[in-house]
């Protein structure tokens, strides 16, 4: 199992941030390899992305969503992921974004590209590119406030 820690801050008030993060059909524009995020409901996502040269699809269910505070989801189908993204006040227009992420890579390819850190640049490159996305904005694109509470 391989582990990621990373944050960035971003120049948009948190709720802005976390709104925009909501948005998950619109991570193609930002995530470096995804090519579509489907919302099936409040809860469950499918994925598709290029990893290592071919393609991969997934699905993830979000099994905690706080408004402003925290989005964490595993993945029901494919390879194992799981993890959290947090979102915290700094000042009236400024937040910082923290992902801390657990997956398992699967295949040769993933795996010595996991051993020599591309998933933690990649990831890295991924906060980037939603903090341009969103401060380019200067607003969110759309919002979901609904909470999920720990489901099992």
């Amino acid at each position: 199992m391989s582990h990621i820690d990373t944050s960035i801050e971003v120049d948009v008030p948190v709720r802005t941030a976390y709104n925009q993060w909501t948005q998950f059909e619109q991570f193609p524009q930002f995530l470096d390899g995804v090519r579509e995020v489907r919302q099936l409901d409040d809860r469950r996502l499918e994925w598709r992305a290029e990893i290592g040269g071919k393609e991969v699809v997934w699905r993830a269910e979000i099994t905690e969503q706080i408004p402003d505070a925290r989005i964490a989801w595993h993945s029901t189908s494919g390879a194992h992921n799981a993890g959290v993204v947090t979102f915290h006040y700094l000042e009236p227009s400024k937040c910082r974004v923290m992902l801390q992420m657990a997956y398992d890579p699967e295949g040769v390819v993933e795996n010595v590209g996991d051993a020599l850190g591309a998933a933690k640049l990649r990831i890295k490159g991924d906060l980037e590119r939603f903090k341009q996305f969103v401060e380019a904005q200067g607003h969110e694109s759309g919002a979901w406030r609904g909470e999920v509470r720990h489901s099992e």
